[in-house]
């Protein structure tokens, strides 16, 4: 007798959309802001890392489960909810904060080029933006298997590159763990803050998983086949989010244990100069290929939320080079005028923050709404955590605008 029943692939082969959306947690502005933190505030902001990494959790799997559910990415499903103007309006703010992202990992992987070859900054941002276009095709031609695969190993190298320090100079554990106490010492510290919260909860990120679930694993009916993808998403998530944390902490305790009272260390470049002193230079050299990684990849699957992003909100397509340069020029006129590319990758990171309520607002509302999302939808409590993590971070970004305009 011939059984009409499939074969179910073996669950680790269903890994992978989350580990794309995890690049966008490990990009150079979480450098940028992670080291800042670290040499200035020493372990003082320990507990944002933790915070935000376990935000990113609950946020990244509703957006999996949107998708999975419904069949619908993120932007597709706010903007069926939406009139003309509205989406026009919604999309510009996503847009700009595209743009802010881009900025982020073209500027990192410029700055890693120039460590690792003396390149001039506008050529590093250049290639950067060439080479995430060439992983761009590699998704359009070899399909989304292999890009999972192509931006996984490039994770493995920005762990790789960034754990080495960790485990070269490990930091004094009361320190660390004293860091773990929520508090804050001044405005500068509310501003790094706030940075690596844009820094961890990236909107495109929110925005994109919502559309790798669903082009990954479909539109599965309501049954044992949808509960057993909801689980293996939550294993996809949970596993890509503790890699992605692990990274972003190593670098802020890197940070606090070598680099605090040293000079020039706000910046990337200083701040490698710093490792390469304390630490050496085969622990500097992958810090700059870590960097390297990150960028690389970081800005290709940013240039991928833009463009599922823009699809989404415009119902429209938009020609894969197009697409690339909308947010790739920005961010190579930001090299060309000069501006502090460290000071840039911060500030880039405060923008994402003020531009994740708009991911997580809509998020949160749509995966509540049991007409949408039928047995599936959230749990009450689910839902409350939702609400909450939305909450802290517009509170944060009220406060920061406060003690920045008139503190």
């Amino acid at each position: 007798m011939i059984s009409n029943v499939r074969p179910q692939p073996r669950r680790w082969l269903l890994l992978g959309p989350a580990f794309v959306a995890a690049i966008a947690y490990v990009d150079p502005g979480n450098v940028a802001a992670n080291v800042s933190a670290g040499a200035q505030f020493g372990f003082l902001l320990v507990w944002v890392i933790v915070v935000a990494n376990l935000m990113a959790c609950l946020v990244q799997y509703l957006s999996a489960k949107l998708g999975l559910v419904t069949g619908r990415s993120l932007p597709e499903a706010v903007g069926a909810r939406m009139g003309r103007r509205a989406r026009l309006s919604f999309w510009v703010q996503a847009e700009l904060v595209a743009m802010a992202t881009d900025l982020a990992e073209v500027v990192g992987g410029a700055i890693a080029l120039y460590l690792l070859f003396d390149l001039p900054l506008l050529v590093g941002g250049v290639i950067t933006g060439v080479v995430s276009l060439v992983l761009l095709l590699v998704k359009d031609r070899r399909g989304q298997r292999m890009f999972e695969r192509v931006i996984t190993g490039l994770l493995m190298v920005i762990a790789v590159g960034f754990l080495t320090s960790l485990f070269a100079s490990p930091p004094p554990v009361a320190d660390a763990a004293e860091g773990l106490i929520p508090r804050f010492d001044g405005a500068e510290s509310i501003l790094l803050a706030a940075a690596m919260l844009g820094a961890t909860v990236m909107p495109h990120a929110v925005y994109l998983h919502s559309g790798l679930a669903r082009d990954r694993h479909g539109h599965p009916a309501p049954g044992p086949e949808r509960r057993a993808l909801l689980r293996i998403t939550r294993w996809d998530v949970g596993i890509a989010m503790l890699v992605a944390g692990a990274v972003n902490l190593s670098m802020l305790l890197v940070a606090a244990a070598n680099l605090q009272g040293m000079d020039d260390t706000d910046s990337i470049e200083g701040a490698h100069a710093a490792v390469e002193t304390t630490l050496g230079s085969t622990v500097a050299l992958l810090f700059a290929i870590g960097l390297l990684a990150s960028g690389l990849a970081s800005s290709s699957v940013g240039a991928y939320a833009g463009a599922m992003i823009m699809q989404g909100l415009l119902r429209r397509s938009v020609p894969l080079l197009a697409r690339r340069l909308i947010t790739l020029l920005p961010a190579l006129a930001i090299l060309a005028i000069g501006i502090d590319p460290s000071r840039a990758l911060v500030l880039s990171q405060v923008v994402l923050s003020f531009g994740i309520p708009f991911a997580l607002i809509p998020l949160v509302r749509l995966t509540a709404d049991r007409g949408l999302m039928g047995v599936d939808v959230n749990h009450r409590v689910t839902t409350l955590l939702g609400w909450v993590v939305a909450g802290l971070i517009t509170a944060l970004n009220i406060v920061l605008i406060y003690l920045t305009v008139w503190g």
